[in-house]
């Protein structure tokens, strides 16, 4: 990534995405998602979120997405403070929406009084972990699209879900159905950058790709020298290093839930399917070991915390990791 960043500032290039690289990210794009595709760089994942579902919606537009969403959760009401943009929850078992729970909020339209349900937005891989088939995602944009709804995916971590699928990206998005894709970058390598992506066939594509520039201008997410984002984009997309880069990060997550799962005081509590590890574990221990290793919680009224493994955790990071957390299992024991 520095690297790219060296390269593309070694002449002039023209401002606000008329630059070579810009124009290049649009073929790589493509080679990965289709004919078609029109990527938007922009500055950071919750711009990428926020542009991307404004680009779906007239303002009295809502979004059904999973509770544990990172767009409701996490995003510190950017959704609806900077678009006016309904979120309308649904509670899940494991962060996944079905057909079944879009239907618990996509009802009224045509109702004046109440938000009308225009995106469904899922998460791949999701806040807790869990991973989306192609055909789960392919009944999902089946049933939105029925409706007159559009899917969105935030893919903060798509990368990781490719890894685990053993598929490429567009398997899981153009082929099954999803409308507007935010692509993450940072999570994977990239030192600041996101993309919005419209995806070939969806059915608002002109109307979305015409808005965007727009819209990103609005939201505060254009950057002048977009050529930054977009050669890092370049170097992580053009070959496999976003590959091995999730590959690894997802490699080290299963070291780590393999490590600490057969220790007394320590529960796993969701399968391991890409780079994060969900456990259950005492709070003073998890407040102490937190002190070494930085790690949030999940859930604090059942002790849930979250470890994540990124693409440049190390095999020593995660033995060290351990090594800390079963001596301070060990003292408490004592």
């Amino acid at each position: 990534m520095l690297a790219a960043l060296a390269e593309a500032n070694g002449g002039h290039q023209q401002a606000y995405g008329a630059d070579v690289y810009t124009a290049h990210l649009q073929t790589v794009m493509a080679g990965h998602f289709g004919e078609g595709t029109v990527t938007f760089p922009v500055f950071n994942g919750t711009g990428a979120n926020v542009v991307g579902l404004q680009s779906l919606l007239p303002r009295w537009g809502g979004v059904v997405c999973a509770e544990t969403a990172h767009i409701n959760t996490d995003e510190n009401g950017a959704p609806e403070r900077m678009a006016g943009i309904k979120l309308m929850t649904v509670a899940t078992p494991d962060g996944k929406l079905t057909p079944e729970l879009v239907d618990l909020q996509a009802y009224g339209w045509g109702d004046e009084h109440r938000a009308q349900p225009l995106v469904v937005s899922i998460t791949q891989t999701t806040e807790m972990g869990t991973l989306y088939s192609p055909e789960e995602i392919r009944a999902l944009a089946d049933h939105a699209h029925a409706r007159g709804m559009a899917l969105h995916m935030d893919g903060s971590r798509i990368a990781n879900a490719a890894a685990a699928l053993g598929l490429p990206l567009r398997a899981f998005t153009t082929d099954a159905g999803v409308d507007v894709l935010s692509f993450g970058g940072t999570k994977n390598g990239l030192v600041f950058g996101e993309a919005v992506v419209v995806l070939p066939g969806a059915a608002q594509h002109d109307a979305a790709a015409t808005a965007l520039p727009f819209l990103r201008k609005m939201s505060m997410q254009l950057p002048s020298k977009m050529r930054f984002v977009s050669a890092q984009l370049i170097a992580l997309l053009e070959g496999d290093l976003w590959l091995r880069s999730a590959q690894h990060a997802n490699t080290m997550a299963a070291r780590l839930a393999e490590a600490v799962g057969g220790f007394d005081g320590v529960r796993i509590t969701q399968q391991v399917y890409a780079n994060a590890v969900f456990a259950i574990l005492d709070r003073t221990v998890a407040d102490q070991l937190r002190a070494q290793f930085k790690f949030y919680d999940w859930n604090q009224a059942t002790g849930e915390v979250r470890w994540m493994c990124a693409f440049d955790t190390t095999e020593a990071d995660v033995d060290a990791f351990a090594a800390a957390l079963k001596e301070l299992l060990a003292r408490a024991g004592a």
